[in-house]
């Protein structure tokens, strides 16, 4: 099954099962549905399904009305990209609205285009800044358990929350990991256990982590494989005690933000205990990132294995 009919799927169960939910967004109903992510949404939607036109900070806007109105609702958003013009609700009328207790949730739903060879007005995978600047939760997911959990838990509650799916993930087959540990609130997940070295991924980078985590098993190398889902900064005592026993970090993001998460869990990794080897594999930003290009981090395992056990 691909990606995104599974967590289509995930929507539609979920949807089915609270009743006056308003699902509104651009095309969400029509033409592609999202390329597929809303397909169907609106035959078990008890509620009401609205294709909206191009207006994101109003449409921003309304969700918050909504939800002050004891109405729930999910904007669905083709690309991350179109959330800039919604910059100024998230911030100033959500500062407004979080000191209530809103009985109803609002989540914006937007697509993180991280494919590749899109240009420079359609490449934003940047969801840090937006959860950074105005202290919004926000969570991703890039597999069958983390999506399962977080659409379960997070979509519905009441609330102000913004979820993401990577695009680049969305037409592959869904990745079918089983978690060891998760963190409550799902804002991280560990997929795998060994004392050697500890993999924390960030952003949509877990496929690449699990990359290096089997190239490291065929050496020998016995590695935890931790992904972080939240997007504002946690408690991760799970992560920290897990490294405080191998010593050794490779931290995996692929987030273009230039004001990383993962920067600040490296803070607490060095504030928590002194490491024997640290590899940090994050993008560098040039001129040419803005230019139609490939999209994926360029990772070489073998010389990771070389460096992390030199």
């Amino acid at each position: 099954m691909k990606y995104v009919q599974y967590i289509n799927s995930l929507l539609k169960e979920h949807i089915s099962n609270n009743e006056d939910l308003v699902l509104y967004g651009q095309n969400i109903d029509a033409g592609s549905c999202l390329s597929g992510l809303t397909r169907g949404l609106s035959s078990c939607n008890g509620g009401l399904t609205i294709n909206t036109p191009n207006s994101e900070n109003s449409l921003v806007g309304v969700g918050f009305g909504l939800m002050l109105n004891d109405v729930s609702s999910v904007f669905f958003m083709k690309q991350m990209d179109f959330l800039l013009l919604g910059i100024d609700q998230l911030v100033n009328t959500y500062n407004v609205i979080r000191q209530t207790k809103p009985s109803a949730s609002f989540t914006i739903f937007p697509v993180t285009v991280d494919s590749g060879y899109e240009g420079p007005q359609s490449s934003l995978n940047n969801f840090d800044d937006f959860c950074s600047i105005a202290g919004i939760e926000g969570y991703s997911f890039t597999n069958k358990v983390d999506a399962a959990n977080i659409i379960s838990n997070h979509l519905t509650k009441p609330g102000f929350r913004i979820l993401s799916t990577g695009q680049r993930l969305l037409q592959k087959e869904v990745l079918d990991l089983e978690s060891l540990y998760q963190d409550e609130n799902c804002n991280y997940f560990q997929y795998k256990k060994g004392s050697d070295v500890t993999i924390v991924c960030f952003n949509n980078s877990l496929p690449y982590g699990l990359e290096l985590y089997n190239v490291m098993r065929e050496s020998s190398i016995a590695s935890s494989l931790f992904s972080v889902n939240s997007h504002l900064h946690v408690n991760y005592s799970r992560i920290l005690d897990d490294v405080k026993n191998s010593k050794k970090l490779i931290l995996i993001d692929d987030t273009k933000s230039r004001n990383r998460l993962s920067d600040r869990f490296l803070v607490d990794v060095l504030n928590a205990c002194t490491l024997k080897n640290k590899i940090i594999i994050s993008r560098t930003t040039t001129n040419e990132s803005f230019y139609p290009c490939k999209d994926e981090l360029d990772i070489d395992y073998n010389k990771i294995i070389n460096d992390i056990t030199s």
